[in-house]
């Protein structure tokens, strides 16, 4: 394999990642980047490049980072947000890995983007939910800024430096490793008692 493969791999990695953070935003970044002839898209991929889309997913992803900042609301887009991300996380791993033979392609889109999209959007839902749970969701709009910052920073990694981008993935997954480790032995403890 090539090194701009491997990079594309790890763009698509890195981007579907976003994915689970909020649905629109790597969606314009990457809008963004490919207008401004920054990276090379799947040729299948191109009119996300155009005026229309751009402006269209800005909107979107204003009215998304909105949405996420009003609890309950937020509670309500995590429902839908989850299959959504795997969907997403799919077709955004499909615009930035090109070189491979279809079938290949399709497979390394639903397992590494689309895994990656569902798994971070399902525990960033848990802690919502979690968080809606114990504060009557007072909390949830600090979540909600916190995940948006962490969706434009990995987009925007992922884009420029997407080595450091996959490393940022890695470390997500074994903080989200770390919490669900130090959760699930409360539960069996308290299932015991």
């Amino acid at each position: 394999m090539e090194v701009n493969t491997i990079l594309s791999i790890f763009l698509g990695i890195a981007l579907a990642a976003s994915v689970g953070f909020r649905i629109f935003v790597p969606f314009f970044v990457l809008s963004l980047a490919s207008h401004f002839q920054i990276i090379p898209l799947n040729e299948n991929w191109q009119w996300i490049s155009s005026e229309i889309a751009m402006i269209t997913l800005g909107i979107a992803t204003v009215v998304e980072i909105g949405a996420y900042l009003i609890p309950w609301v937020d509670n309500i887009l995590d429902t839908i947000a989850i299959p959504l991300a795997a969907i997403a996380g799919t077709a955004i791993m499909l615009s930035t890995v090109g070189n491979f033979d279809p079938f290949f392609t399709w497979i390394i889109a639903i397992i590494a983007g689309g895994g990656t999209a569902t798994a971070i959007k399902s525990s960033t839902s848990t802690t919502r939910l979690a968080s809606t749970a114990t504060t009557a969701g007072i909390a949830n709009p600090v979540i909600s800024t916190v995940e948006s910052g962490t969706s434009v920073l990995l987009s925007v990694m992922a884009i420029f430096l997407p080595v450091l981008a996959i490393l940022f993935v890695v470390f997500v997954f074994w903080m989200i490793y770390k919490l669900y480790k130090k959760i699930i032995p409360k539960r069996k403890i308290k299932n015991q008692i």
